[in-house]
């Protein structure tokens, strides 16, 4: 089970069921545990060698084989006694090594910054303390809805005595290097993590939901605003320069690196008095009025940590200090040095960054920070004033199901998974009354998987009259709608596209697809808003004809019956397989629709053991293992009905059933499924293709139908819900 931190925030184990890791290792049934794992080591007095990520070539990953590495513990290649933190988590405590991964890093550096956050990702009760060393340690990190406690050894890549990736300032500190090894750990090596965005490892570290804006002059008025919003909230920046594939890191203007991920650590906006002594001067850099003077002023970090910093207005040691007096200036956190953090007004912002990324905090986090907070004070925990409200939905694209393609392709567009979202109160202080809302379609799991990122987008249509509108969404409403909010930019190959919009209140449905149908991949659909707002998934509901479904039972068990010469032809017909006791097992039930269905079936080859022994214990009513008579009357009734839906829907004649044929199929016959359950369906019974040939559908809906059936006697009139203790749910799933 997973363990809850003090907010309530569940967090699963790596190799728990529900955290999206599987072990490889031995124990793959034992996920692991930390404070197991620490016990284990100590009473074996031996340091933890981790199976999961071992210390060879498998976890740094082809990028690096070929190389001279070697693995070390930190007290085989230190002269001192390593330290987990020497005075604290610092952003200058992240320094780059061979690893092309400058977005992490930035990310790591923005997340020294909140020393509560930090410590949700970093638990404090990793040490290098002799009383507590072990070998092993632990970090946390979001992963597609869940966090997920990830366990490590302290085994690391070195050479010449020398970490060769993240490392410290401080060669004895140990912390930062360990993050970057877990986080390469979740990932599969540390090769999957050169190249990537700032925002994927901020969402890592916060659970978050990241924006990205493009920046030109002319947002002026309002980028630094949203800037300014996106701090108090405790959301995470960070900034980057435009580079052609060949710039990647090449020198850029005045001290800037191109295609480089650096981080924002703070903004201010300093006003002061000016002298007369400085009219002259001021007017000539193009300042303000001869009374006073304001800058608008932005602290950034390039995770190199070196001397490459801006050499521009308010660089460090520059002119434009000059101008403030000691208690401006002490204000600020100024160290002029070569530590690769600098200041830099927003107009040269703005003239020389073209990528502005913005992680916005989620709910669950800011419990976590503010419990952290109240915790430490001794206090009761307040709310928080200013916060977003999330809605969350994982889903995926199936072929056949919901992977309808983009809105090119209009008869398959509405296969596509919908959300319903409902902007009922327009936000505080917004003049336009009109309710901001930040969508984020995020894909999963392709940086582990080693595939390569599909083109996603969403759009957002706008309806007018729900209640009177088709529940999915179907061809002729978008045929005849056109969306009312979308990305810029349309469909991206990136992990995720995430855009702010500012509507009016109203009912809206987001349609997150790939570029082209059919494509099969898993997501999650974050919405944010600063409102309360309601949403939930727009499908049919589960619907089964329960009237309907009695009155064929009844001709089930009486359809034969309307003839005594048909009784009596479907007696001899079963005495021939039964024998003397005139009962029938799965084998002999398997003979029998084998000598009948393959003459019927061109291409069949017959009826599997499951398959027959799952009809046996669907019509076994007294659970003998066999069926009478009346039982295999029944059953023979169900499958030439099925029999013949299955060559009425089988509508290209291929000899197999699509999913949408199977939804057709099952909704003749009384039962109306969702995508959730059609493709559990699918998965279930269906090829690798997502059709069903005859035995899988006869097996799939004789199956469905004992289901409803188990259902309808425990259920009462017009409900769906019906009550089962575990031991009777076990028995009917397994047997009936």
């Amino acid at each position: 089970m997973p363990y809850k931190l003090n907010s309530g925030v569940l967090v699963y184990r790596y190799g728990e069921r529900g955290s999206g890791y599987r072990l490889k290792g031995a124990k793959a049934s034992v996920p692991q545990d930390y404070i197991k794992i620490r016990a284990s080591c100590l009473q074996k007095q031996d340091l933890f060698e981790d199976p999961e990520f071992p210390a060879d070539k498998s976890s740094l990953g082809p990028d690096f084989h070929g190389r001279p590495i070697q693995w070390l513990r930190p007290h085989e290649f230190l002269d001192d006694p390593p330290q987990f933190f020497v005075g604290g988590a610092s952003r200058f405590d992240v320094k780059q090594g061979e690893l092309g991964n400058c977005w992490l890093l930035a990310a790591v550096a923005n997340l020294t910054l909140n020393a509560k956050l930090f410590h949700l990702i970093v638990p404090e009760d990793n040490s290098y303390a002799d009383e507590k060393y072990l070998g092993v340690f632990h970090f946390r990190f979001w992963k597609f809805g869940r966090w997920v406690d990830v366990v490590i050894d302290d085994r690391l890549p070195t050479r010449g005595g020398r970490l060769i990736f993240m490392h410290s300032v401080d060669k004895v500190e140990m912390w930062s290097a360990l993050l970057e090894k877990a986080y390469a750990k979740i990932h599969g090596s540390y090769d999957k993590l050169i190249g990537g965005d700032i925002v994927e490892a901020l969402e890592d570290f916060t659970g978050g939901l990241s924006e990205s804006c493009k920046i030109e002059e002319e947002q002026h008025p309002a980028l630094f605003p949203l800037m300014q919003k996106a701090f108090s909230r405790n959301s995470f920046l960070g900034c980057s320069i435009h580079a052609e594939e060949d710039e990647i890191e090449a020198d850029g203007p005045l001290g800037l690196v191109k295609g480089h991920a650096y981080s924002i650590t703070g903004i201010k906006t300093v006003v002061w008095d000016q002298t007369a002594k400085d009219k002259k001067s001021q007017k000539k850099k193009g300042g303000g009025n001869a009374q006073s003077q304001s800058v608008k002023l932005l602290r950034i970090r390039n995770p190199w940590g070196d001397a490459t910093e801006w050499q521009g207005a308010w660089s460090d040691g520059s002119d434009e200090w000059n101008q403030l007096n000691n208690e401006i200036l002490s204000q600020f956190d100024i160290t002029f040095s070569a530590d690769g953090e600098f200041w830099m007004c927003y107009e040269d912002f703005l003239r020389y960054f073209h990528q502005l990324e913005i992680c916005n905090l989620g709910p669950d986090v800011m419990d976590e920070l503010e419990e952290a907070k109240s915790l430490e004070q001794g206090n009761a925990p307040k709310a928080i004033k200013k916060r977003w409200v999330m809605n969350a939905y994982d889903g995926s694209w199936v072929k056949g199901i919901t992977a309808g393609g983009c809105r090119n392709f209009v008869a398959t567009y509405g296969m596509n998974p919908q959300f319903i979202i409902k902007l009922v109160d327009a936000d505080e202080e917004d003049d336009d009354d009109k309710c901001t809302l930040i969508v984020a379609l995020m894909q999963k799991n392709r940086r582990k998987l080693g595939k390569d990122y599909l083109n996603i987008g969403f759009l957002i249509y706008h309806i007018a009259d729900p209640d009177n509108t088709p529940k999915p969404l179907n061809e002729k409403f978008f045929k005849k709608n056109r969306s009312v909010a979308g990305p810029p930019d349309g469909y991206t190959d990136a992990r995720e596209i995430s855009c702010r919009f500012k509507l009016p209140p109203g009912t809206y449905c987001i349609t997150p697809s790939v570029f082209e149908p059919h494509l099969e991949g898993e997501f999650i659909l974050r919405v944010f808003t600063e409102q309360p707002s309601d949403m939930e998934e727009n499908d049919d509901e589960v619907e089964i004809e329960m009237e309907r479904l009695e009155q064929e039972g009844m001709q089930d068990a009486t359809k034969a019956a309307t003839k005594d010469s048909e009784i009596e032809e479907a007696r001899l017909f079963f005495k021939k397989v039964a024998g003397d006791d005139m009962e029938v097992n799965w084998e002999e039930l398997q003979g029998l629709l084998d000598s009948t269905f393959k003459l019927e079936l061109k291409g069949f080859t017959g009826f599997s053991k499951d398959i027959c022994r799952s009809m046996i214990a669907m019509m076994d009513a007294d659970r003998s293992g066999k069926l009478g008579f009346d039982e295999f009357q029944v059953l023979w009734q169900s499958v030439k009905d099925w029999r013949d839906v299955f060559f009425k829907f089988d509508e290209d004649k291929s000899g197999a059933l699509s999913a949408g044929e199977l939804r057709n199929a099952l909704n003749s016959a009384g039962f109306r499924v969702n995508n959730r359950v059609l493709q559990a369906l699918v998965l279930r019974y269906g090829s690798k293709d997502n059709s069903l040939a005859f035995d899988d559908f006869l097996s799939c809906a004789i199956k469905l139908k004992a289901m409803v059936e188990v259902f309808k006697e425990r259920v009462p009139d017009g409900e769906k819900k019906a009550l089962f203790s575990l031991d009777e749910w076990l028995e009917r799933a397994l047997y009936g």
